[in-house]
């Protein structure tokens, strides 16, 4: 397949992803419960101090002040997308991201909750990472910026943003995460341990591992 066949390709296939995200965001809305305007404050209140009553523990025990995370294998949350963010805390209620300790506190979450976390989470400044191995990372620059066209892997930068930024709603902010947290999910993705994306488990499966340590080295450093 030549280049201009392969992001032919990769642009019909996004597209229609997006179609289907979106429709698919539709009937989720029309099923789920109303939410007040979401309260940033609150928010707060549930991450710093987690609530007893309903199992939710505090989730700056594990996601970091202001979620950034010092943990490398508990991601930073601090500026992710709001509703990215709850649409994951959603996903982990359902067996498409089955989490032992993440479950637990989605499930006793409301949806109110959700957004409340969301939203605080997303208003905060997240803490810049760095690339660590040198003989991976201008591996992890090429795949993320011009994908493996001879695999059909498309340059992660079409959903992610040239600078890890993300798509909101739709795509995670991924710069500066941690290189460890990365690899499991890209490895989760891949065994369908996590199957809450259907492209990305589709494009991990086509990665070998040092690809997926070579973009996760490098998304680390974006900033």
């Amino acid at each position: 397949m030549n280049q201009n066949a392969f992001l032919k390709l990769m642009l019909i296939t996004m597209l229609a992803f997006a179609t289907s995200v979106f429709a698919s965001e539709e009937k989720t809305t029309l099923a789920t419960p109303a939410i007040a305007k979401v309260d940033p404050a609150k928010g707060e209140e549930l991450y710093t101090n987690g609530d007893q009553t309903r199992n939710i523990i505090a989730c700056v025990s594990c996601h970091g002040a202001a979620g950034n995370s010092t943990i490398s294998l508990n991601p930073k949350l601090a500026g992710q997308h709001l509703a990215y963010l709850t649409k994951q805390l959603v996903n982990f209620t359902e067996p498409s991201r089955n989490n032992a300790v993440m479950t637990m506190i989605a499930k006793g979450m409301t949806p109110q909750d959700m957004s409340n976390v969301s939203a605080y989470l997303s208003a905060q400044v997240g803490k810049p990472g760095a690339a660590k191995n040198k003989d991976l990372v201008e591996m992890g620059k090429r795949i993320y910026r011009g994908g493996i066209a001879s695999i059909g892997v498309p340059a992660c930068a079409a959903c992610h943003g040239p600078n890890g930024s993300g798509i909101p709603a739709l795509y995670p902010r991924l710069a500066g995460q941690h290189q460890d947290y990365t690899v499991v999910q890209l490895t989760n993705f891949r065994s369908h341990v996590r199957s809450n994306s259907p492209e990305m488990m589709e494009i991990s499966n086509r990665m070998s591992d040092q690809e997926v340590k070579a973009v996760a080295d490098y998304v680390a450093g974006l900033k």
